[in-house]
């Protein structure tokens, strides 16, 4: 497809009025301020380091050691019910967030859509403190990190749709790419503060009970509070858009129509929409499984989890600003093919040489990280180059929509992946199969890219 429109290369919005950078900087530490629940608590160290460990195995079984089958069961089962409870939540978040986010369009009320999605996620990150160290906790611990999930999802639909309120046409890019990037280097300094609490034997605390974890949880919290707040202060609300209120039911209804649409009238934009949903559901299943694998699969230390974290988010923060040159060389789509065919590569190495130590992980993770935020902003790039003028917004919409749709793949594939091997590792490759179903999907995907 094609657009008569032409590039804008001011920056400036439509009424003429310059890009306000304070704006551009509150919005963005919103990433910032988030980042620590996925890095910190998801990904690299409560889920990781405390929710899979032997404290919430029954005690007698804890006992029998690594190689016994009934403990092996054990940390597999925990995995799983991670998985579970991730899965549940994305079949949530699917079935809510497309609703809440065009009531949200329709009143004109992303950022109290934002703020009401911000606190409850805070307030999920201080229900951890509670999480005691027993196999009792454990269903409050998942739980928990699940419904943040949701919380966190959703609102990230809104804090999405508020760029056009901080950015123009000539720098939407750069805005977008900066919010990218404060939320890898968010994760990198959380992270970073972890290691250094860890190194100092939590300065003397009482570290009994998980306490040392459940204060990481209470002060990811804080952390959120502390940077998001700006976004509220500054950042405008966007315009209601003009379309009548409906139903949650006729909620769906007018999606479905506005799908329909699409289907007839640019059927390639549409395949985009459903390839770039799989496999950027691929995508979170490395980050909120990546440690999981590397503590219960590879046997990594606390310390060793939290070098890799650091690590990865430093890879893949540098590779998708440096991901931009290749972009505009070869294009969007080529640099999403590839990336994804390294991802897939490199998880499958993962995988099946796992019996070589902790030095396959090492390398073929972070090789892996190389890709994943190149993906990210390659997809995004591809999308605003393609989108019909003045209909950027429903199409990225759509994008987002669509990629809630199938936010319960990944954490489905791993949970089955574990279920039918009984083994941890196996989980990867449930990730690595939906990633390829994207790569497959967007063989199909011919569009013209301006």
């Amino acid at each position: 497809m094609t657009s008569d429109a032409s590039p804008q290369t001011a920056d400036a919005d439509a009424e003429g009025r310059p890009a306000h950078r304070g704006r551009i900087l509150a919005w963005a530490l919103w990433d910032w301020a988030t980042q620590p629940f996925n890095s910190v608590i998801i990904t690299f160290v409560f889920t990781a380091l405390y929710l899979q460990s032997e404290a919430f195995m029954q005690p007698e079984v804890a006992r029998l050691g690594e190689g016994d089958p009934a403990y092996d069961l054990a940390r597999a089962d925990m995995s799983g019910g991670f998985g579970l409870a991730m899965t549940l939540a994305g079949v949530l978040v699917a079935i809510l967030a497309p609703v809440l986010g065009q009531r949200a369009d329709t009143d004109g009320q992303r950022k109290r859509w934002l703020g009401w999605m911000t606190t409850l996620l805070v307030l999920c990150m201080l229900g951890l403190y509670f999480v005691q160290a027993a196999p009792p906790y454990f269903v409050l611990g998942v739980s928990l990190i699940a419904i943040g999930s949701i919380f966190s999802e959703i609102g990230g639909v809104n804090y999405n749709a508020l760029i056009t309120q901080v950015s123009t046409p000539a720098n939407l890019g750069r805005v977008s790419g900066l919010g990218w990037g404060f939320g890898y280097t968010g994760g990198i300094v959380a992270l970073v503060l972890v290691v250094i609490a860890d190194s100092a034997d939590w300065f003397g605390l009482d570290t009994s009970n998980g306490m040392a974890y459940r204060l990481i949880a209470v002060g990811c919290a804080l952390w959120t509070v502390a940077f998001a707040w700006p976004l509220f202060r500054y950042v405008p609300e966007a315009p209601a858009a003009g379309r009548e209120r409906v139903s949650f039911v006729g909620g769906y209804v007018r999606l479905w129509r506005d799908l329909a649409g699409l289907w007839r009238t640019d059927r390639p934009m549409l395949w985009f929409l459903v390839a770039s949903a799989i496999y950027r559901d691929g995508l979170a299943g490395v980050f909120t499984f990546g440690a999981v694998i590397a503590s219960v699969a590879y046997g990594f230390s606390t310390t060793e989890v939290l070098l890799f974290g650091v690590a990865a988010n430093l890879v893949a923060g540098l590779a998708t600003m440096l991901s931009g040159l290749l972009d505009d060389r070869f294009g969007p789509r080529t640099l999403i093919m590839w990336s994804l065919g390294g991802m897939i590569g490199a998880g499958l190495v993962v995988a099946f040489l796992e019996p070589l130590g902790s030095i396959v992980f090492w390398t073929a993770g972070l090789f892996l990280c190389l890709f994943v935020g190149p993906v990210q902003s390659a997809s995004r790039s591809l999308l605003a180059r393609v989108a019909p003028a003045g209909k950027q917004g429903e199409i990225f919409g759509l994008y987002a929509t669509t990629g809630r749709a199938v936010s319960f793949l990944a954490p489905l594939m791993w949970t089955v992946a574990i279920a039918v091997t009984g083994a941890t590792i196996w989980g990867v490759l449930g990730i690595i199969a939906v990633v390829a179903l994207g790569f497959v999907a967007m063989m199909f995907v011919k569009l013209e890219v301006r």
